[in-house]
């Protein structure tokens, strides 16, 4: 195994994300901060390890293959957020938490430990704001340059159309990365000029352009985006949610080159539409035709409140405008639903994604068809094409070992003594990236501060597992890849 190419990205990497936390000390020394020396030095550290990781992996580097591929996509998101914890850990936060932290920031989960947003240093907001920008572009080109080509999860049905791209790895990932940064920077500054526009200060457009547009959910106040209910704030979250649950390699062709027929053309970005409202639709006639007195003023406002909680539990944002665990049982189990649904592919939300529901029905309904016929033949087809047997085993591989995932880790949650649903929905919000839960404790209106170390370290492991597509991990830590 070529392991100078892998630790060299990693080297490269961690310097990248150590001179992201310049900024983050620029504004505590503007603001006269104390805290300004938190980022001085962990930007120092940080860029010294990954100078040292360079210097020691330079040198005439081969080319990469699949192994190298599997194990830079694990170490990437293992090695990365113990760098982004070092300001946490200089701010004194204990090392679980610190963890975390960041792990929860760069996997765009948005769950926190966090309490006290509003009189906190704006370094640490911004800090916090960047991990998840930085997070939500690497999930964007890891879903679309890397997992197709590592055939992880049904993605190799989104393989790239190239020309002897076997055996050009790396050099491969770098063109689409410069592809799609340039679309999700383009898009992000769009927002936070909206937002803006809306009545937030500069500073809190800014940080909620990254977190929106990364899909990730942190805020800059205790009562998320609750705080700007009075503006039209959630109108612009709403829209750039939804377009971050997009695929971003459809959007940089519209953005970048005119062509919306792609977009048009491909069937996730309907089911997505369509569950997105079909969830507000069942919530809104729940309440005006069960709940006494209803929670909404009219049907207006309970279809913006339900479409933006709705989408930003889809696109694992993790936004909350308000309390919706206390809408009534049935509307938990509808956000629980909507916890699992996620995204499109190739964008930065999260969950099984649209078209693994699409295939995981459509082979449920081909394999009941021919127990009744058995001589029948019952292909599965998407967006117009037949899907082979390996796409159909990638798809149903990878959602067996994310129900197995998560069931895992909400029975390990439940040992240590929390309410089921906590238990149940902390697992499901991690797994599958999303942020806040269900109930008093970790819901909408909580954080996980309160959860015992064991449950923390069993959510950031369900969040590592959720980003990584559950596959690429699992492979790394088969005997056999190392054999190999």
């Amino acid at each position: 195994m070529q392991l100078r190419s892998v630790f060299l990205a990693i080297g490269i990497m961690t310097v990248l994300l150590g001179m992201a936390m310049i900024p983050c000390a620029l504004i505590d020394m503007a603001d006269g901060r104390q805290e300004t020396y938190v980022f001085e030095v962990s930007a120092f550290g940080s860029i010294l390890i990954g100078s040292c990781i360079w210097v020691l992996s330079r040198g005439e580097v081969e080319r990469s293959g699949q192994r190298e591929g599997f194990l830079l996509t694990v170490l990437v998101w293992v090695f990365l957020p113990m760098i982004a914890a070092i300001p946490f850990l200089a701010l004194g936060m204990s090392f679980t938490d610190a963890m975390f932290e960041s792990i929860s920031g760069l996997t765009t989960t948005g769950a926190t430990v966090l309490t006290g947003l509003d009189d906190m240093p704006r370094g640490i907001l911004l800090w916090r704001a960047i991990l998840q920008w930085i997070g939500g572009i690497g999930i964007i080109v890891t879903a679309i340059a890397i997992l197709p080509q590592l055939r992880v999860g049904g993605m190799q049905l989104f393989e790239l159309e190239s020309s002897d791209i076997s055996g050009k790895f790396l050099p491969r990932i770098t063109d689409i990365a410069a592809y799609l940064g340039l679309t999700y920077l383009l898009i992000s500054v769009l927002c936070a000029f909206l937002y803006y526009l809306t009545g937030m200060s500069w500073f809190d457009a800014i940080a909620h352009a990254m977190t929106t547009m990364s899909a990730g959910g942190y805020s800059t106040h205790d009562a998320s985006f609750g705080y700007f209910n009075d503006t039209n704030a959630p109108y612009v979250a709403t829209f750039f949610m939804f377009v971050a649950g997009l695929p971003f390699s459809l959007l940089a062709m519209l953005m970048l080159q005119g062509r919306i027929r792609p977009m048009l053309s491909d069937p996730q970005p309907r089911l997505y539409v369509c569950l997105a409202l079909t969830f507000s639709t069942i919530i809104v006639v729940y309440h005006e035709a069960v709940v006494d007195p209803p929670v909404f003023d009219h049907i207006f406002h309970g279809f913006k409140e339900a479409l933006f909680n709705i989408i930003s539990i889809m696109t694992g944002t993790g936004y909350a405008s308000a309390p919706y665990d206390t809408w009534g049982q049935p509307v938990m189990v509808v956000f629980l639903g909507a916890t699992f649904v996620g995204g499109c592919a190739g964008s930065a939300a999260c969950g099984l994604k649209m078209f693994r529901l699409e295939i995981a029905a459509k082979t449920i309904l081909a394999y009941s068809q021919k127990m009744i016929q058995p001589h029948r033949r019952t292909p599965v087809r998407y967006a117009g094409k037949t899907v082979d047997e390996e796409v159909l085993q990638s798809v149903m591989v990878f959602v067996s070992l994310y129900l197995l995932t998560f069931l895992v880790a909400a029975a390990l949650i439940s040992l240590t003594g929390v309410d089921a649903l906590t238990a149940i929905s902390g697992a499901a919000t991690s797994v599958s990236n999303v942020g806040p839960g269900l109930g008093p404790m970790i819901g909408p209106s909580g954080t996980f501060q309160l959860l015992p170390d064991f449950a923390k370290w069993v959510c950031a492991i369900a969040m590592l597992l959720g980003r990584l597509e559950f596959v690429a991990v699992f492979v790394v830590l088969t005997r056999r890849f190392w054999r190999g």
